[in-house]
């Protein structure tokens, strides 16, 4: 397993080669705003439900994201606490917020291959202060695989 993730991560000959191929992947990130890491750790995630202060996901467990022992690695789990507990406050047009702090409770684990729902409730704001709740679990059997606190900090929108 360990080898298919390394295969994947191999850059092509045409882009190892600093050419066109590179030069347009590394446009398509920028004009996205969006970095590697970004598209790397996210790409699958699905939007099922947005309400003012929730938001719903799913994401099947990638081989990309997943450790030695086959299972949802802890940092993936940590990524998608971050993304959409952060997703959830966003203001377009505002600077991001950046997280101020994580708690995350590792429940249980995530296998390759199963469906994930990934839910973010909105706690509370107090000024520029956010708070959020991101509750990961089994799609299937509604097993709870992390919960986490995420608290933001950014510019609130004008009241003008």
């Amino acid at each position: 397993m360990e080898r298919k993730i390394v295969e994947y991560l191999q850059l092509s000959d045409e882009v190892k080669d600093g050419g066109e191929a590179q030069r347009l992947l590394e446009e398509e990130f920028s004009r996205k705003g969006k970095s590697f890491y970004e598209v790397f750790s996210l790409r699958g995630i699905r939007v099922n439900r947005v309400d003012p202060g929730f938001i719903s996901c799913s994401f099947k467990v990638p081989l990309r994201l997943t450790g030695r022992d086959g299972n949802l690695a802890n940092g993936a789990i940590a990524n998608l606490v971050d993304e959409v507990g952060g997703a959830l406050v966003q203001v377009v047009s505002l600077p991001l917020c950046v997280s101020v702090d994580m708690s995350i409770a590792f429940l249980s684990q995530a296998k390759l291959g199963e469906e994930l729902e990934i839910t973010s409730r909105l706690l509370g704001e107090r000024g520029g202060y956010t708070g959020t709740l991101v509750v990961v679990r089994n799609q299937r059997t509604g097993e709870i695989i992390a919960e986490g606190r995420h608290s933001l900090f950014g510019r609130q929108a004008s009241k003008l």
